[in-house]
């Protein structure tokens, strides 16, 4: 991609104190390019003006920033009202310009996920980019559209949630062809206060959708009644259980024969689990939505592997165990579907190691002490930490109880002595919980890999 001289003042207004065209979009000087724009962002974990300079030193063609900070003169520079503001501009003027199709994905669970299966099953199609990682906010979403290349075939946005409010404005920067909601869970209940208010806010990405376009909902939701009749007037397209015609699942993946559009497909799905399963089907029928060839794209999905921290699986101590890393977030939901993953996988012993699940509010316990049942069905022995899991802790058997620690770092001190070959591993936790410290440690253990 390129953006002009010409193209950046008509996006932002401004000044610009020396002409420059860019070939890409940065906020951040470790993974800036030679050539890319860098916008300057002020955020609560700290301010971009501060790395002006080192992103100019490291290639950066120009930096958009709202204040010079110690810059000479002659610094390319766009100088704006306000860092988020001119990125937010950006990003919508690379959507107008943009040739192809967008389609943003939203949902309590699974978005990242059904992001990666999208991007593989459109990119069988034509040429695809989409969100890195989980860019789903009020920044990530309009860095999302500023990278697009304007002639691309396909683009995939992820757009998520904290807290009322945030899904529509940022559905009407992206304004999808196609929208999806993966599901309606029980994350961020603490802040929306119901199932029903979560529901409601998934569904206000509708308003963001292209006149003649389309919204991919969940069937086998006790919300897809209220998602659908807040769609108004789009076509509206379900995936679920109804798709499938036949499921053979095991410990390293998933045959699946389903339909979708009225025609039959069949797949190979290298990543265990039901709810990979669904997140495969709502790729392909969001590709369907799109136009795309649905045939080519389920040939793609045997390309697809978990990420870190969203269900990689890799070998400890030398091999002798395995290691789930689901670390990057939980919801009871997404808890439970890890647990399923762990039953699956051959083992002499299932461990599951397991942080606060956050954002429940007065939910809390409530939640933490409903996963016991699929816990003990899962796993032979249940390590926890957090204020929240000591209630899933004393709500196990005895026989299922295993260490219990305040938080993830003395968790991660005093796991690794504990395994034993032959044990499966699984690590899970909101982000907040920090169990990525538990999983650097055992990948540390002498013998990893």
């Amino acid at each position: 991609m390129t953006l002009s001289n010409d193209d950046l003042m008509h996006a932002l207004g401004g000044t610009m104190t020396v002409p420059f065209h860019a070939t890409g979009v940065s906020i951040d000087t470790r993974t800036l390019q030679p050539g890319d724009l860098f916008v300057a962002l002020q955020t609560a974990t700290g301010d971009g003006h501060e790395h002006v300079a080192a992103a100019l030193a490291r290639g950066a063609a120009g930096a958009m920033v709202h204040r010079q900070h110690d810059l000479p003169d002659d610094a390319p520079l766009v100088v704006v009202g306000d860092t988020l503001a001119g990125l937010t501009a950006l990003g919508a003027y690379a959507r107008s310009r943009f040739t192809g199709s967008v389609a943003a994905v939203t949902g309590s669970v699974g978005k990242t996920t059904t992001k990666e299966m999208l991007r593989l099953v459109l990119s069988a199609s034509g040429r695809t980019s989409a969100a890195v990682a989980s860019y789903n906010n009020h920044w990530g979403v309009p860095l999302t559209l500023a990278r697009m290349p304007p002639d691309d075939d396909y683009a995939v946005v992820e757009i998520g949630m904290n807290n009322s409010g945030e899904i529509e404005p940022l559905a009407m920067l992206a304004s999808p062809d196609v929208a999806v909601v993966t599901n309606v869970e029980s994350a961020h209940l603490g802040r929306l206060g119901s199932l029903e208010a979560i529901a409601d806010e998934k569904a206000s990405i509708a308003k963001g959708v292209m006149q003649g376009g389309a919204i991919v909902l969940p069937q086998d939701s006790p919300f897809f009644d209220r998602l659908r009749a807040a769609a108004g007037s789009l076509r509206c397209e379900a995936f679920g259980s109804g798709n499938l015609l036949s499921v053979d699942e095991g410990e390293a993946g998933s045959d699946v024969a389903a339909r979708i559009g009225g025609r039959p497909v069949r797949f190979r799905l290298a990543a265990p689990g039901r709810h990979m399963v669904a997140n495969a089907l709502c790729a392909l029928t969001a590709a369907h939505a799109l136009g795309a060839d649905v045939e080519a794209g389920a040939r793609a999905l045997a390309g697809f592997a978990p990420v870190a921290g969203r269900g990689s699986r890799q070998p400890i101590q030398g091999g002798r165990a395995t290691l789930l890393d689901e670390s990057y977030n939980a919801s009871a939901a997404s808890v439970r579907a890890a647990l399923g993953v762990l039953a699956l996988t051959p083992a002499r012993r299932r461990v599951a190691v397991l942080g606060d699940m956050l954002e429940l509010g007065d939910h809390s316990r409530a939640e933490h002490e409903a996963l016991a049942p699929a816990a003990r069905g899962s796993a032979d022995l249940v390590h926890t930490c957090g204020r929240w899991m000591r209630f899933l802790h004393e709500a196990l058997p005895d026989d299922r109880r295993g260490l219990h620690e305040p938080d993830s770092a003395a968790l991660a001190a005093a796991l690794p002595a504990t395994l034993r070959d032959g044990d499966a591993v699984l690590v899970k936790g909101s982000l907040g919980s920090r169990m990525r410290l538990v999983v650097d440690a055992l990948t540390a253990m002498p013998g990893h890999g």
